[in-house]
């Protein structure tokens, strides 16, 4: 990457949970990586806080084992480590008592001096979300917290684990930052493939005119993997896959593909037609629940030829679990673009691939020009978006087969990033991080937002509490969820679209 691009100004970024795993498998590689692109400010001071008994030593070198396993670099870049680690320090603190966070604040003004002026002070709570609110009523009354230009605060989801806590929340962050300091990450935005879908509509002639109700007949959002929790289970018991995926990641998707045209690009702006988004979409009754949105659990079973447990029977689940590990729902956006075109979405853990894809599933063409023979082949445009584990945009279209007949066939074209880009993309966090230390939050949730998403599926949440499920778990690892997904789509229908797996070599 070219080193003549301007940089974020000095910056001092305080870490909470600094020695957990986040950390290490996430923003420690992730801000290596601008270290090496020479994004990082000039002058920039990392420090991790945790109440493991770690030195700077000890914990320059936990972080490298982790930047040696998880990042997209996997060597020290000619020293580049040896540099960067000076910048790296560890603060032993317990954030549970106030008083110690007068540290905080000697450390700031130390490093002011150093750089001869006051820098940004970020802080990231890579921490449990119980933890939040009370670091952040202890790190609110700090003098340097009323600097709304300059210090800025980065929460991790989720926000909330219902409408009611979500806004609890938000009310704390605000009586302590201004809501231009409050960064709330979805790691899913900082997608390289997500954030070209504003690409691909606003910057090109060809898809915006045709992109609403007249030309297109549904929307699909498919979020899936094939690991279970993963050790997660305590995590996943108070949370399932509609808070845990739906609720922030995939709303957050369909609102990047169902958004109006913003004026320019201000972070605002964006946010604003995505608030709009979310407000339009259709509110579910609670009777109306089993219509409209499917739960799923895993069972035990064979999944790439290994033997794997249900989710009852994995570490820290409760043997009697109604915890759903797939969930899939069926939403409306009242407006004027959008009435009456179905949005699809599906989650679900232990799948038969790990993929994250959106189609546009456009209405079909009129085939009456075309002999008979002609049709048995005939489908509907197609626009698909791979945002994981391949990143490319594929369009489907009908093309003429070669021969004397007039046979068709559907025929896509492809997009695919590293086909077309020699340069490696960055990771998520690395543009996330970034977008922090220059105050850009185009790509951070509002506190409107967090709001609106929870109003949606509150009743959904509220009416699968009041009637606990009877078939679970009812989908065996490596389908795609439960029969009763299939239903959701096949009664208006329509049925689900999957990639084919990835070529390899």
């Amino acid at each position: 990457m070219s080193s003549n691009h301007k940089r974020p100004p000095s910056a001092l970024i305080f870490i909470f949970g600094g020695s957990g795993d986040l950390n290490h498998r996430k923003l420690s590689p992730a801000l290596f990586n601008l270290y090496i692109d020479n994004w990082m400010p000039e002058k920039f001071d990392i420090v991790g806080i945790s109440r493991r008994p770690y030195d700077d030593n000890s914990y320059r070198n936990h972080l490298l084992n982790g930047i040696n396993k998880f990042s997209r670099r996997k060597d020290d870049q000619n020293g580049a480590w040896a540099q960067f680690a000076e910048h790296i320090h560890y603060l032993q603190m317990d954030a549970e008592n106030e008083a110690e966070y007068q540290k905080i604040l000697e450390i700031v003004q130390q490093k002011e001096q150093e750089y001869g002026e006051h820098p940004q002070v970020i802080f990231y709570l890579a921490v449990a979300p119980q933890l939040v609110p009370g670091i952040v009523s202890k790190l609110g009354p700090l003098n340097i917290c009323a600097d709304t230009k300059c210090t800025r605060v980065v929460v991790e989801k989720p926000f909330g684990h219902d409408l009611k806590s979500a806004l609890e929340l938000n009310k704390l962050l605000a009586s302590m930052f201004d809501e231009k300091q409050i960064y709330r990450i979805d790691h899913y935005l900082g997608k390289e493939t997500v954030q070209n879908i504003l690409a691909l509509r606003f910057a090109n002639a060809l898809f915006e005119p045709i992109w609403n109700r007249n030309y297109i007949d549904h929307i699909q959002v498919t979020v899936t993997e094939t690991v279970g929790v993963e050790g997660r289970g305590e995590f996943y018991e108070s949370s399932g896959a509609l808070r845990d995926m739906v609720q922030n990641h995939i709303l957050q998707l369909l609102c990047m593909v169902a958004m109006e045209a913003p004026v320019n690009f201000d972070a605002d702006e964006i946010r604003n037609k995505k608030v709009d988004v979310l407000h339009a979409i259709r509110k579910i009754s609670k009777d109306q629940v089993h219509n409209h949105a499917v739960r799923g659990q895993y069972g035990a079973g064979w999944l790439r030829a290994e033997e794997v447990p249900g989710y009852r029977q994995e570490k820290n689940v409760a043997p009697d679990s109604d915890t759903e590990t797939f969930a899939a729902v069926k939403f409306h956006i009242d407006n004027w673009r959008w009435q009456d075109v179905p949005f699809y979405v599906r989650t679900g853990k232990r799948m038969n691939e790990k993929e994250t894809i959106i189609t546009i599933q456009f209405k079909a063409a009129p085939n009456y020009a075309f002999p008979p023979e002609a049709a048995d082949t005939w489908r509907p445009n197609r626009l698909t978006i791979s945002i994981a584990p391949e990143m490319d945009i594929r369009l489907r279209f009908q093309a003429k087969r070669p021969g004397q007949g007039v046979s068709l066939s559907p025929v896509d074209m492809i997009f695919s990033y590293k086909d077309a880009y020699t340069e490696e993309e960055p990771e998520a966090y690395e543009t996330l991080l970034l977008d922090v230390m220059e105050g850009d939050a185009t790509l951070f949730m509002r506190e409107d937002q967090v709001a609106a998403a929870w109003r949606i599926i509150m009743p959904i949440l509220e009416a699968w509490t009041d009637r606990p499920p009877v078939d679970f778990p009812n989908y065996s690892p490596g389908s795609w969820g439960p029969e009763d997904a299939e239903a959701l789509i096949a009664r208006d229908g329509r049925n689900w679209v999957t990639l084919p797996p990835p070529h390899k070599e």
